[in-house]
C-alpha cells in the first residue's frame, strides 16, 4: 500500500566504509522497508536507469518498478535489473494514469525531467494524493521552489519528500551543510561564503534529457548572493580556474544558474554561487546527440564537484568528490537519497537535502558514503592545499 514506508524521526545510523571501484556495498533496510516498492519514473532515462540499477545493487530485496513510455526500453531495463523489478507504462501528464501507478508504491523517485520551464508539480501532488514517499532529481531554480510551496500539503498527508536530491544538486548540498556544521560545532570562525564548483568531462554520458536541460539554462539570468544580497548575472560569465585534484587538475568554471545556489543560501544563511565547466555546454549547443555519445567515448565522462566554504577567521575548506562516470555516480547518488527516505531520516514535507527535515543531520555521513561508491576522490573538510594537485611549499612544511 502506498504510504507504506518506513518513517523515522531519525535515520538508522549504520557504520559503512566506501566501497573502491569495482566494488558495491550492500544495504540492510529495517525489516519493515526491505521489501518496499519504488517506482522509478523515467526509469528506461539514462538518469532514472542508472538509479534503478545502483538500488538493486545497494539493496537487492527492493521490488523496483520502471516507468516509462517505451515498452521496449522498460523490457530490457527489467532484463537487466532481474526478477523484483517490472516495468510500468505510465505518462506523467495523465493525472489519473500517474495516480494509479503510486497507489501501489511505498516511494516514488522522479527522474522524468527536464524540469525547467515545467508548469506544475504534476508527480509530487500525485504522490500527496496517493499518500506516497517522494525524491526528485530537480535541478531547476523555479520548479525546485514551486515544490516547497506545496510542504504543508505533504505534512498534511503525511508524506516524506525531497526536492533536488541527486548528484548536483543533492550530494553537493549534503556536502556544503556538513561543511558548515563542522565549522559551527567546532566554534573555529562564522561561515561567511560557500562556493559549489562543477566539472564534468564530454557531456557526462549525457542523454537527450540532460542535453535538453543545458540549452535551457543557456537562457537563465544566474541568482548568486553577496553578502546577503541576491544578485543577478550572466549566464557563464565569471570565469574561474579551480583546481578538482587528483585525477581532474584545474578547469574553468563559469557561472549557471543552479537551485543548490539558492537553497543553500535560504537554509544555511550564506552567502552563495555556482560555478560550471563551460566546454560541456558549448559541445551540447553544437553538436547533435549521435556524435555526443562518439565525444564522450574519446573525452570519457569523469565528473567532479568542489565545494568551498569560506570563514570569517581566514579558514578555508573544501570538499571534492571525483567519480570516473558521471552515469553511473547520477544513479548512486539518487538510490542513497531513496534509501534514507525509506530508512524513515526524511520528515514529512517538502524538504532540501541540506535541511536536517530532509535529511537527519546524523544520517548525512551514510548518505555521503553511499553516494561516494566508486569514487577515485572523495575528501571532506580539509584545507584547499591538503587536496589540490599542486601546492606550493613555502618551506617548513607550509603550502598555501
Amino acid at each position: 500500500m502506498a504510504g507504506g514506508c518506513v518513517r523515522l524521526k531519525s535515520a538508522i545510523p549504520i557504520p559503512m566504509a566506501c566501497a573502491r571501484e569495482g566494488e558495491h556495498l550492500t544495504v540492510n533496510l529495517p525489516d519493515k522497508a526491505r521489501n518496499s516498492r519504488v517506482l522509478v519514473l523515467g526509469g528506461t532515462g539514462r538518469v532514472g536507469g542508472s538509479t534503478a540499477i545502483a538500488l538493486s545493487k545497494l539493496c537487492p530485496d527492493l521490488r523496483l518498478v520502471v516507468a516509462g513510455r517505451n515498452r521496449e526500453k522498460g523490457a530490457a531495463m527489467v532484463a537487466t535489473l532481474g526478477g523484483n523489478s517490472e516495468f510500468s507504462e505510465v505518462d506523467i501528464n495523465n493525472v489519473n494514469s500517474l495516480e494509479a501507478v503510486l497507489s501501489d508504491v511505498d516511494l516514488v523517485v522522479h527522474a522524468a525531467g527536464p524540469f525547467q520551464q515545467a508548469e506544475k508539480c504534476s508527480v509530487l501532488e500525485a504522490a500527496i494524493n496517493t499518500k506516497t514517499a517522494y525524491l526528485d532529481v530537480c535541478d531547476d531554480t523555479n520548479y525546485a521552489s514551486r515544490a516547497k510551496s506545496l510542504s504543508d500539503r505533504a505534512v498534511d498527508a503525511n508524506i516524506p519528500a525531497i526536492t533536488t536530491g541527486g548528484i548536483y544538486p543533492g550530494v553537493s548540498n549534503v556536502m556544503a551543510a556538513e561543511l558548515v556544521r563542522a565549522v559551527r560545532s567546532e566554534s573555529k570562525g562564522e561561515p561567511e561564503r560557500l562556493r559549489f564548483y562543477y566539472y564534468t568531462a564530454g557531456t557526462g554520458g549525457a542523454g537527450p534529457t540532460i542535453l535538453a536541460t543545458s540549452f535551457l539554462l543557456l537562457g537563465e539570468e544566474v541568482v548568486a548572493y553577496n553578502k546577503g544580497e541576491k544578485i543577478k548575472l550572466k549566464p557563464y560569465s565569471g570565469m574561474l580556474n579551480i583546481d578538482f585534484g587528483r585525477g581532474i587538475g584545474k578547469r574553468d568554471v563559469y557561472l549557471l544558474n543552479l537551485p543548490e545556489v539558492r537553497s543553500a543560501h535560504e537554509v544555511l544563511g550564506i552567502p552563495t554561487e555556482s560555478l560550471r565547466d563551460r566546454s560541456k555546454v558549448q559541445q551540447l549547443v553544437q553538436l547533435f546527440d549521435p556524435v555526443v555519445r562518439a565525444v564522450d567515448g574519446i573525452a570519457g565522462e569523469r565528473v567532479s564537484m568542489r565545494v568551498d566554504l569560506e570563514c570569517s577567521n581566514g579558514r578555508n575548506i573544501v570538499g571534492i568528490f571525483s567519480h570516473k562516470r558521471l552515469s553511473v555516480s547520477v544513479g548512486t547518488a539518487t538510490a542513497a537519497f531513496a534509501l534514507a527516505v525509506l530508512e524513515g531520516s526524511t520528515q514529512p514535507g517538502v524538504w532540501f537535502p541540506e535541511e536536517p527535515e530532509g535529511i537527519a543531520t546524523e544520517a548525512r555521513e551514510v548518505l555521503l558514503k553511499r553516494a561516494a561508491q566508486g569514487a577515485f576522490n572523495f575528501v571532506m573538510n580539509k584545507p584547499a592545499w591538503m587536496v589540490e594537485t599542486d601546492p606550493k611549499e613555502l618551506g617548513l612544511g607550509i603550502y598555501v
